[in-house]
């Protein structure tokens, strides 16, 4: 039996991915008080041959005591009963603002504050956290993201090392995102702004692609950027980094970046990442180069 517990902050994307869980076909069962956990295991076990993926959703809703769940999950162990734990984090500024989009009330901040709830549950969940086997941070991603995500694990076997990597594509003229980790700066590169059949195309064009990459400088830096990468993601890995934007900028984010940072995207594919692309400025009409 694939068995999966579903838990972390509230806000962050539990019931998103147990809809998905429910739409490939596993059993669900969200918000189960932690002390009924063996005796739904029992139960499911005597009506093996009906459930053979289940999905458990837990989380803080109600006072639930997580002891109840750590004592739980040992007794699984002991039993050598598998299981895989999803703890869905997100950035407390981040969360704030979707509880106060959504007008609802955090579970443990009914007449306090959103953010003293979210310190509250983050400190209540640090240790189920720590015993997580994924770690999914859902800052910068959006639900149909964390659905693809959770796809190529559960269903096609991708590799997660809890790391979400983020390409973000930009033009340097609308200003480098504050939220990127590492940003490259690929001006240099053969310019197809100035080519003025290639002007009004992008970087996903095979027009646009083949003149950028045609220039030895171009393929030089594509083989170091890549080097690069792949020597510094293990090591955000080990430090338990779950979240990296890699920002990828040319002039107007339209051509030379957009090149690049899909060359890294199937390098990073490649290597069992999972990992998605934002093209932040790519529909955006301007009169300079590109």
């Amino acid at each position: 039996m694939e068995f999966i517990i579903v838990t972390g902050m509230s806000g962050a994307g539990k019931t998103t991915a147990i809809k998905f869980f429910e739409d490939i076909g596993y059993y669900c069962i969200d918000n189960l008080p932690p002390a009924l956990l063996l005796n739904f295991i029992e139960l499911i076990q005597d009506k093996q041959h009906s459930y053979k993926k289940m999905v458990l959703g837990i989380d803080i809703r109600g006072g639930i005591l997580f002891e109840d769940l750590f004592m739980s999950l040992d007794v699984l162990k002991s039993k050598e009963f598998l299981y895989k734990i999803i703890f869905f984090d997100c950035q407390d500024v981040e969360l704030i603002k979707r509880f106060k989009e959504t007008r609802r009330l955090h579970p443990l901040a009914r007449n306090e504050r959103i953010h003293e709830g979210v310190i509250r549950e983050r400190k209540i969940l640090a240790e189920v956290k720590a015993k997580a086997d994924y770690i999914m941070d859902t800052t910068h991603i959006l639900p149909k993201d964390t659905k693809e995500i959770l796809f190529n694990i559960f269903e096609t076997d991708t590799e997660f090392k809890n790391l979400m990597i983020t390409i973000l594509v930009f033009g340097f003229k609308y200003g480098i995102p504050i939220d990127a980790d590492l940003v490259f700066d690929v001006r240099f590169m053969p310019n197809p702004y100035y080519i003025a059949e290639l002007r009004p195309h992008t970087g996903h064009d095979i027009a646009v692609k083949d003149y950028v990459m045609q220039s030895d400088t171009t393929s030089e830096f594509l083989i170091k950027l890549k080097d690069m990468i792949s020597f510094l993601v293990p090591l955000y890995t080990k430090e338990g980094k779950n979240q990296l934007v890699i920002g990828i900028g040319c002039t107007g984010g339209k051509h030379r970046s957009v090149v690049v940072a899909n060359e890294l995207e199937n390098h990073l594919k490649a290597n069992k990442y999972i990992v998605k692309v934002e093209y932040r400025d790519i529909d955006k009409d301007t009169k300079r180069g590109k």
